[in-house]
């Protein structure tokens, strides 16, 4: 068996059993954590204030736009980069068609190279943040780091491995995406599918109280 074949074979079943009942545990615990009775009389939906918590906390606003306009426009900038990467690369458009049957257009060369740009910017500027601001490094810990590179390494193994030129470049990024998918469930990278969760429940409880969250 190749180097391509385990990545491509066991490794990949591995990471992704590892990912999805992962992901799953994270998910079905905090589910289960349930919230306790709020005696407090209505004053507003929390539907709303739920609403009202998504939409207004994804973008600056009132007088944190000064200290947020940076982590907006570079977590912006990454994001946006990587989720445009992960969908519409010419790559990952035809991994996703074997896989499920489902095809769109990719991206031409241009746009590839815009959203790659963009999500390198923004993930090197947002750590160079973290690093140099005194309250955020002392935040932060071992895992918003590990986390950090194992997203560079992924994102720059896949550039690597565009032009299919060898297969151990392919082999090489494939491994480093079933690390990154072990150590996703167990860090904050869990974040991509709470933070809705979080944002809207924060909502609530504030807007069923008549507070903006």
């Amino acid at each position: 068996m190749s180097f391509l074949q385990l990545t491509q074979g066991p490794l990949w079943y591995l990471a992704s059993a590892v990912f999805v009942i992962g992901v799953a545990w994270r998910l079905i615990g905090l589910l289960r954590l349930g919230r306790g009775p709020d005696r407090s009389v209505a004053r507003r939906s929390g539907v709303a204030g739920a609403l009202k918590a998504i939409a207004l906390h994804s973008v600056p606003h009132g007088g944190n736009l000064k200290r947020t306009i940076y982590h907006f426009v570079t977590g912006y900038g990454f994001h946006l980069g990587l989720f445009t990467l992960l969908f519409f690369a010419a790559p990952h458009v035809a991994f996703i068609k074997g896989l499920t049957g489902l095809s769109w257009t990719p991206l031409p060369r241009w746009g590839f190279l815009i959203a790659a740009e963009a999500a390198f910017a923004g993930l090197i500027l947002m750590w160079l943040r973290r690093m140099t601001d005194p309250v955020m490094r002392r935040l932060s810990d071992a895992d918003d780091h590990i986390a950090t590179w194992l997203v560079f390494i992924v994102m720059l193994t896949g550039c690597l491995a565009l032009q299919e030129a060898h297969d151990s470049l392919r082999a090489l990024h494939l491994l480093c995406v079933e690390a990154l998918m072990i150590y996703f469930p167990f860090s904050r990278l869990m974040h991509a599918f709470t933070f809705l969760v979080a944002r809207a429940y924060t909502g609530a409880t504030y807007g069923r109280r008549g507070v903006t969250p």
